[in-house]
């Protein structure tokens, strides 16, 4: 009667939770900001959201051409998805879009047929809303740092040498794994533009000097030096339009003297994309592939891209974040769904990007609303000066695509892993080697894989430490038991009993510090325990909480007379000298 009492009230619990409407507003934080919204926060929203949104545009196309898609839909993924996040999205830095890493993921599904990306787009998004519905995020908790850091800077390594072909304009086959880029452009150095490269090398010099180039300015300045200086810091921030448009100019007043030099982006189809689902069909070399036969083109390693769009989104709202906590059930929810209804306007994979968050975050963005200006920005783009990107230089894109992957390659971690974890290290290093050799989801899953491995090792060899002590006459040697002994170390546990009980004639067995036990070490310790007693050793189970005990006295009854709990263990040990119990 009581049990099924207590079913009802966390029956009643869980209801409360889901249907009260705190828990509606937490899922919807639009309706917690806007109702305090005022002018200051929209006028500083849109600043912020123009200033991401003159970035978003050379980005999105750059990454839509990196990943073999037509550069509008680069365009597109950062409208669509940036009016969702503004509904659903918790962190107000968070900026919404495709990025360089799910571009080199999606680029041999699109190889096949441009559909790949809008159908990855749609099942990625449906796979992240599951699982933040089903509340499962504590899994990515399963992907250490090691193998982030590894990942990123393979997927960094590859990517800037995929824009190698770009950049000096060789001929050649494109894309493929870092090697394989690498070998294709030395393979094919000979055919190297001049203009392409000097104009690519150009880009990525004034780009890492607009970062760097500031104003200087201090509370004895006049007016006019902190206003100049302030816009200049406007000018730094859109330093990636600001190639792009030099880029541009250049290549159009070329083009009206008949010359052009530089390798062009080519027909961009503005305005709107084509609204409706995803296609769950498509064809490639004549022939029909069916919605059963994509998924086995997508294969295992399509989980890659709704993994690492996860990842990517919750690690950067928690850099951003500060102190104030990061809802990774509610980050879940936003991505997938930014995704699953962008796929119906033509849209590839999309997350957060930490370049574009990060200037968001700089430019004092006060709630997700200017995530709304941003996709306003793109969307008159895209719709009033696609022609105007015909002439926009792909040595450009390319250079600002390197010169972003510059800032998450991380060999900084490499000296730390060495000076305190080398098996955390090897775990790096095999997720970069693979990463780049074989492609970057076998590296996340080669890393993810060593890291399994890590921890089985940890569960099946737990440490046991151990201390020798002498009270009166009696050499004694205590063990101590802590955090949860698996099934793993059924064996390892009472091997290690009886290494320990070598030397001594009274070993204590201290469980202040043990949470957990399976069956089965426990009936291998008692096993262990009886044995040494027949050889005349003497045990202590000291600090052993009750459940525990009982478990141990169900397996042997006798068992019970072993327990002594206590601050100290010296006088039990002189009650069993006294009791003649010594030997």
């Amino acid at each position: 009667m009581s049990g099924s009492i207590g079913r009802r009230k966390r029956w009643r619990n869980t209801a409360g939770k889901f249907c009260n409407m705190e828990s509606w507003r937490r899922r919807f934080p639009i309706s917690i900001w806007l109702p305090n919204y005022c002018l200051e926060y929209l006028l500083r929203d849109a600043i912020a959201g123009i200033t991401v949104g003159l970035t978003s545009i050379p980005q999105g196309i750059a990454y839509a051409m990196l990943a073999g898609l037509p550069p509008q839909v680069g365009l597109y993924s950062s409208i669509f998805p940036g009016i969702v996040y503004a509904i659903l999205g918790s962190c107000k830095d968070v900026t919404v879009g495709p990025t360089a890493i799910l571009a080199a993921l999606l680029a041999k599904y699109v190889a096949k047929s441009p559909d790949f990306a809008y159908l990855a787009t749609f099942l990625s998004g449906c796979l992240i809303l599951l699982l933040g519905v089903l509340q499962l995020g504590f899994l990515l908790d399963f992907i250490s740092k090691p193998v982030i850091s590894g990942f990123t800077t393979a997927a960094a390594l590859q990517i800037s040498a995929s824009q190698l072909k770009s950049l000096f304009h060789i001929t050649g086959a494109s894309g493929g794994t870092f090697i394989k880029a690498l070998i294709n452009f030395f393979n094919n150095i000979k055919t190297v533009k001049l203009w392409d490269t000097v104009l690519g090398i150009s880009t990525i010099i004034a780009l890492l000097l607009l970062k760097r180039a500031t104003i200087p300015t201090s509370s004895t300045d006049g007016r006019v030096r902190v206003v100049l200086a302030n816009i200049w810091l406007y000018v730094v921030r859109a330093r990636n339009a600001l190639v792009v448009f030099v880029g541009l100019i250049l290549a159009y007043v070329l083009s009206l003297e008949g010359i052009t030099p530089f390798a062009l982006t080519g027909t961009i189809h503005g305005g709107l994309p084509h609204f409706g689902p995803p296609p769950f069909s498509t064809t490639v070399d004549n022939k029909t592939l069916n919605f059963e036969h994509m998924l086995q083109v997508f294969g295992p390693e399509g989980f890659a891209m709704p993994l690492v769009a996860i990842l990517e989104s919750i690690a950067i709202a928690k850099a951003f974040a500060g102190s104030t906590p990061v809802d990774a059930t509610q980050e879940m929810i936003a991505i997938g769904a930014c995704n699953m209804l962008s796929s119906f306007a033509q849209s590839m994979p999309v997350t957060g990007s930490f370049t574009r968050t990060a200037l968001n975050h700089a430019s004092g963005v006060i709630t997700p609303a200017g995530s709304l200006f941003k996709a306003s920005l793109v969307l008159l783009s895209v719709t009033l000066l696609a022609e105007a990107f015909y002439f926009i230089p792909r040595a450009t894109l390319a250079g600002i695509i390197m010169v972003a992957m510059m800032s998450i390659i991380d060999f900084t971690i490499v000296k730390k892993l060495w000076m305190n974890n080398k098996p955390e290290l090897a775990v790096w290093l095999l997720t970069l080697c693979v990463g780049v050799s074989a492609g970057l989801e076998y590296g996340i899953a080669a890393g993810a894989g060593a890291d399994a491995l890590r921890a089985l090792a940890t569960a099946a060899r737990p440490r046991l430490y151990s201390q020798h002590f002498k009270v009166g006459n009696q050499d004694c040697v205590s063990l101590s038991l802590q955090g949860t002994l698996s099934y793993a170390c059924a064996e390892h546990v009472p091997r290690e009993v009886r290494a320990r009980a070598a030397h001594v004639r009274v070993l204590v067995l201290d469980a202040k510090h043990l949470r957990a036990a399976d069956f089965g070490v426990f009936e291998n310790l008692v096993t262990v325990i009886l044995d040494l007693e027949k050889q005349k050793y003497r045990i202590l189970l000291w600090n052993f909480d009750l459940k525990h005990q009982k478990l141990l006295e169900d397996m042997h009854s006798g068992i019970s007379t072993r327990f002594v709990s206590g601050p100290s263990i010296d006088q039990f040990i002189l009650d069993l000298n006294t009791e003649g119990m010594s030997v």
